[in-house]
C-alpha cells in the first residue's frame, strides 16, 4: 500500500533536522518537495529544498488545482504540496515524507486518513523556539513574534496528530521517530 508520513511542528522545533536524519537512515522514504511563493534563501536549491514559484506562479498553480494542500501562511507567503510530487514518489515505489507546517499536515491526514501517519514534533518550550529562531539570524524581531504567536497556536493542535515526539534531546527524538515510522511502513 502507498503510504505517507507527515512531520509537522512549529517553526524552530527541529522538524527539518529530524526529516533529514530520517531520509539518511530509512531507504524507503522519499522527500516531498513543497512549493512556496517566497524568495530562495542563499543556501537553498530550487527543486531540492522547495519549488520557488513566486506569488504569481503559486496563484496560477492554485487555479490549475495542482495542489494536494496549500495555504497562505503569512500575507503573500504561500506554501503547498503539489499533487505531482506524491505521484512521482509513489511511482518510484517509495513512501512519501513531508516536512510541513501543522495546518498542512492536518490537511494531508484528512485526505489520506488510513495511508498517512502524522507526527507532531513538540518543542521543549516557547523559550527554546525563540533561541533556535534567533540563532538562525533570519528573523527580525517582528517576524520572530509572529512566528512565536503562530507556534503557540499550532501547539494547541498537537492532539490531532497520530503521535507526538518531544524534541528535548535530538538523538532520542530521531530514534523514537525512526522506530514509529519503520513500524508504520511494515504494516
Amino acid at each position: 500500500m502507498e503510504k505517507l508520513i507527515v512531520i509537522s511542528a512549529p517553526s524552530g522545533a527541529g522538524k527539518t533536522s529530524i526529516v533529514h536524519h530520517l531520509l539518511q537512515n530509512i531507504d524507503e522514504l522519499s522527500f516531498s518537495v513543497s512549493a512556496c511563493s517566497r524568495a530562495k534563501r542563499e543556501n537553498e536549491t530550487n527543486g531540492k529544498d522547495y519549488y520557488f514559484l513566486g506569488i504569481d506562479g503559486f496563484q496560477e498553480k492554485i487555479k490549475e488545482d495542482a495542489f494536494l494542500e496549500w495555504e497562505e501562511v503569512y500575507e503573500n507567503q504561500y506554501y503547498g504540496t503539489l499533487k505531482s510530487e506524491i505521484e512521482r514518489i509513489w511511482s518510484e515505489g517509495k513512501t512519501v515524507i513531508f516536512d510541513v507546517d501543522v495546518v498542512g499536515g492536518l490537511n494531508i491526514k484528512k485526505q489520506y486518513p488510513t495511508e498517512c501517519l502524522s507526527i507532531f514534533i513538540m518543542p521543549l518550550s516557547i523559550g527554546v523556539l525563540r533561541e533556535r529562531l534567533s540563532g538562525r539570524g533570519s528573523e527580525s524581531d517582528e517576524t520572530m513574534e509572529v512566528r512565536l504567536g503562530k507556534a503557540e497556536e499550532e501547539i494547541t493542535k498537537k492532539q490531532e496528530f497520530d503521535t507526538i515526539i518531544l524534541n528535548d534531546d535530538f538523538e532520542i527524538a530521531c530514534e523514537e521517530t525512526k522506530e514509529i515510522i519503520r513500524n508504520f511502513i511494515k504494516h
